[in-house]
């Protein structure tokens, strides 16, 4: 690990197409280190192990962009193996850490059986819980960024801006360029979404690096606010007209247009992915598809 460059560790999940997909951002920065997103229960015991193989001794704080399962719900496990930890997320996150049983509930009624392959996230303890007040004084900024999720914020440190989903998913290819998709889940709000992209847009110095929660580091950051915005807009527009036209066959009619029209996922990028995540990219395609239907009403 780098002491100037936040360091990943990847969270590949038993199934085929969940790797290069999570992962726990860990960054040390003079005597504070923190950690954003430690993923789900799942894999908690290879991130508590692969933290300690890495001389990580001291976890100040535990930070969530969100409270899915796939970003915070092994944050639990983590607190009880790092007692002087304290987790943050959104206050309107706050009951689902504290109280989980919703949270579960809604994840397997939405996800299936990819819920239960993450596992379900034990209760946090109030007490541990750690005010913006309290991350902003150990240098992180934290940023309201809704639109992945009501509760979604984002985490500015030493130049790195800590996006979890609100850019969606990013994977680098082979040729160096960047397959971006949208992550739009029921409940969806286009207007909170795109404001919270011109809110990034507005940050002064741009970032130097964006850490994507799914997945990886890239250098700089605006081209990715403005790729995000152009995209659920496009994305939007033809869900409109396509479902002008019939109801029928959405999902795929939708595919077909985003492969000749959207150039951060379509125009070849899409088929640039390997096999498995290909796969796993076209089941997230209908979650983003379901966001936008529930927003088109």
């Amino acid at each position: 690990m780098t002491e100037d460059l936040p360091d990943l560790i990847a969270l590949d999940q038993p199934r085929a197409g969940y790797r290069r997909f999570l992962g726990c951002w860990v960054r040390r920065s003079g005597d504070s280190t923190f950690i954003v997103d430690p993923g789900p229960p799942s894999t908690v015991g290879l991130l508590i192990d692969e933290l300690r193989r890495r001389g990580v001794e001291r976890l100040d704080l535990v930070l969530l962009t969100h409270v899915h399962l796939d970003h915070g719900g092994g944050a639990a496990e983590v607190l009880d193996a790092f007692p002087g930890a304290r987790l943050h997320c959104h206050e309107s996150g706050v009951k689902h850490v504290v109280r989980p049983d919703r949270l579960w509930e809604g994840s397997v009624a939405v996800l299936g059986d990819v819920a239960e392959m993450y596992g379900r996230p034990d209760p946090v303890a109030e007490d541990r819980l750690a005010s913006a007040r309290e991350v902003e004084d150990r240098g992180v900024a934290v940023i309201p960024t809704p639109g992945h999720a009501q509760h979604h914020v984002s985490f500015l440190h030493g130049g790195t801006l800590y996006a979890g989903e609100a850019f969606g998913t990013a994977l680098r290819l082979p040729d160096g360029e960047i397959y971006l998709r949208p992550a739009t889940p029921p409940r969806f709000f286009l207007d909170e979404a795109v404001a919270s992209l011109d809110r990034l847009l507005a940050l002064d110095p741009e970032p130097a690096r964006t850490a994507f929660a799914h997945h990886g580091l890239a250098e700089g950051c605006f081209r990715y606010a403005r790729a995000a915005r152009e995209q659920i807009l496009l994305w939007v527009r033809i869900v409109r007209e396509l479902r002008a036209e019939s109801e029928e066959d959405l999902g795929a009619r939708l595919f077909a247009r985003l492969m000749e029209e959207d150039p951060h996922c379509g125009r070849g990028r899409f088929d640039a992915l390997d096999e498995d995540l290909r796969i796993r990219e076209r089941h997230f395609y209908g979650n983003t598809l379901d966001g936008i239907l529930s927003y088109l009403g």
